[in-house]
């Protein structure tokens, strides 16, 4: 793309603002499966319910413990003789043989709640990834050309990471958090109202620090994010220029750079968690004053023999039970705002604008002479009231003609290319192959006519073989081999030890840059497209090398229609026909003679090339 990509220190990722909103939004696509997240609520309500009998159980065996050893004092005080109190040690045996059913029942429940619940995050997650990777590949280009790769890739894998660990480690223990919070107060209720309101009394200065805290930390897990993204951004910037860097002795600088980016990182991660761990102390204060509360009016209780020693017991242990869950929540408060925040992240790239299929209300040419054709084309690539690149573009291509497209930078050509594959749709104007106005053809459907070799070559980690083959890989290899010869590439795999089957690598270093771009044109040769795209596509490779491709691909384009932009004016010079660009309009239309003999803005960008040197022969051209 000729329009500059936004770097590192352009990018400034929005932080998460609609923390409710966002929340809801995941929580709709668990709801996709609300039977079972029916089945998850239902399994944790019925192990919560049986943990919460525990302690009122067991306040039954220590009210029966309480009552014998009661019994037998007055017996002694009676002056009668006890050598045991009369405490029944079958109704404690009872007891316990209960609590541990009940303990038993309450671990089966939570097990098989815990499977469903990691079942539906882990659905839950693949869905959100799929819908990420389906939206992206729906996104016009303008999306990566004002987005860095690093930011992109941040919140298509570290914020998405973020939110699958969550789902699949804290929505559990969330579920179960929020159960035990009404379990236990209602069961506290029934077994004494007095003894709940003091426990309840702690709620609001629980809710209160959460609600001091939590927006704070919010803010900070929101401002680490940003940074994280930022951060990765320059990491990947560095990785891939690693030779530039190290040409230019600027490991140093960027080492400098790292650091202050990562010092911003820290400082917001270390506030995001100062925040968060003060909300612990602060629960544990709350839950200790519900243990003084109780303790002090159950003594009293107890000492009026208006309650019973196992009740005020029990309440001590429901007094955990019942900051249990908000300590909890507490604890995830962290995890729940990085997580928000993340998911506001990946949100955002699927409300992006997507391309959208509107009809081009332009009538279809069924018997035109022209393959492509461009009618008073007009386009920019800001909004409407930016300035437009192109004003009024014009450009008839017939089948198998091969179009020579040149200018200086900037001049539009490869926006040409691009509106033609429709990686942008005109503001103006109509595109037309076969007739038809490209806006009424799928966007599938059009691409395949194409097949397109760029000036950056894009290899993936993979063979040889693979990579020739990719986007046709139904192809015989009777064809693939056809077509890595044609393309000479067939001539140095032979010659490596694991021929066609040698792995590339990421950048695929382990082969040259010729060869690199060699392996990228046997595979739009083999996928034999209707219309080639060559863009500096010999621009990487030595003299001898860019002869026999171009010999290889006389043959090749023989009834092919073809684009070449080129800068190397002597490598088109028999093209059919050379369109001379400059700031989005054609300048001029015509053969390499007709145009030297114009002397116009093509006859001096020619000179101006070859300036002080002998006019080079041509080369033999496709």
């Amino acid at each position: 793309m000729e329009e500059k990509k936004k770097g590192a220190g352009q990018m400034r990722p929005r932080k998460a603002k609609n923390f409710w909103g966002t929340t809801a939004r995941l929580v709709r696509y668990m709801s996709t499966r609300f039977w079972l997240l029916v089945l998850t609520l239902a399994l944790a309500i019925a192990a919560t319910v049986l943990t919460a009998q525990a302690p009122r159980i067991l306040g039954l065996a220590t009210t029966e413990i309480y009552r014998g050893v009661q019994e037998g004092q007055a017996l002694r005080e009676a002056g009668e003789t006890v050598t045991v109190y009369p405490i029944d040690f079958g109704v404690l045996r009872e007891i316990m043989i209960t609590v541990i059913v009940v303990y038993l029942s309450a671990a089966v429940f939570r097990y098989f709640q815990q499977f469903v619940t990691a079942r539906v995050a882990q659905r839950t997650v693949y869905d959100l990834r799929k819908d990420l990777k389906e939206k992206m590949s729906r996104l016009p280009i303008e999306f990566f050309d004002k987005n860095s790769t690093g930011e992109i890739m941040s919140r298509a894998i570290n914020d998405m990471d973020q939110i699958s660990n969550t789902l699949q480690q804290s929505l559990s223990q969330f579920i179960i958090s929020v159960v035990q919070f009404f379990t236990v107060l209602i069961t506290m209720l029934i077994l004494n109202v007095q003894l709940t309101l003091i426990t309840i009394i702690t709620v609001p200065v629980s809710l209160g620090l959460i609600a001091l805290v939590a927006p704070r930390a919010q803010k900070q897990f929101a401002a680490q994010q940003k940074e994280l993204g930022i951060l990765n951004d320059h990491v990947e910037e560095t990785f891939s220029g690693h030779a530039i860097v190290k040409t230019y002795n600027q490991e140093e600088k960027e080492i400098e750079k790292f650091d202050k980016q990562s010092a911003k990182l820290n400082e917001a991660s270390w506030k995001a968690q100062f925040y968060s761990g003060i909300m612990m102390p602060l629960m544990s204060f709350s839950r200790d004053l519900g243990y003084l509360g109780v303790a002090i009016v159950g003594g009293l209780g107890v000492a009026s023999g208006t309650m019973a020693i196992g009740d005020v017991q029990a309440f001590l242990q429901y007094v955990n039970q019942f900051s249990q869950p908000m300590r909890q929540l507490a604890n995830l408060a962290n995890t729940i705002q990085v997580t928000i925040a993340s998911a506001e992240r990946v949100f955002e790239i699927l409300d992006e604008e997507e391309m959208v299929e509107v009809p081009s209300g332009v009538a279809p040419k069924p018997d035109t002479p022209y393959k492509v054709e461009f009618e008073h084309v007009q386009f920019g690539y800001g909004g409407d009231d930016e300035p437009l690149l192109m004003t009024d573009f014009n450009l008839q291509v017939e089948e198998g003609e091969m179009i020579a497209i040149v200018g200086p930078t900037g001049a539009g050509k490869t926006t040409l290319i691009n509106l033609l594959q429709r990686f942008y749709d005109v503001k103006g104007g109509s595109i037309r192959y076969e007739g038809v106005d490209i806006r009424d053809i799928p966007k599938a459907e059009l691409r395949k006519n194409f097949s397109m070799v760029l000036q950056d070559t894009w290899l993936f980690n993979g063979t040889i073989w693979d990579n020739i083959v990719y986007g046709t890989e139904n192809a015989e290899p009777n064809e693939v081999l056809a077509a890595a010869k044609a393309a000479h590439v067939d001539d140095f795999v032979r010659r490596l030890p694991d021929g066609y089957q040698t792995v590339l690598n990421e950048e695929g270093t382990n082969v040259s840059q010729g060869q690199r771009q060699l392996i990228t044109i046997a595979r739009a040769f083999l996928s034999d497209p209707e219309v080639l795209i060559l863009d500096e596509a010999t621009s990487s490779v030595d003299t001898r090398t860019e002869i026999l491709i171009q010999r290889a691909m006389e043959k090749l384009l023989e009834g092919r229609t073809s684009f070449v932009i080129a800068h190397r004016l002597s490598t088109i010079r028999d093209a059919d026909k050379i369109v001379v660009m400059n700031q989005g309009d054609v300048m001029e239309t015509g053969s390499h003679d007709e145009l030297m003999e114009q002397d116009g803005f093509y006859a001096d960008l020619y000179n101006s090339q070859f300036e002080g040197e002998a006019e080079p022969e041509p080369l033999p051209v496709m």
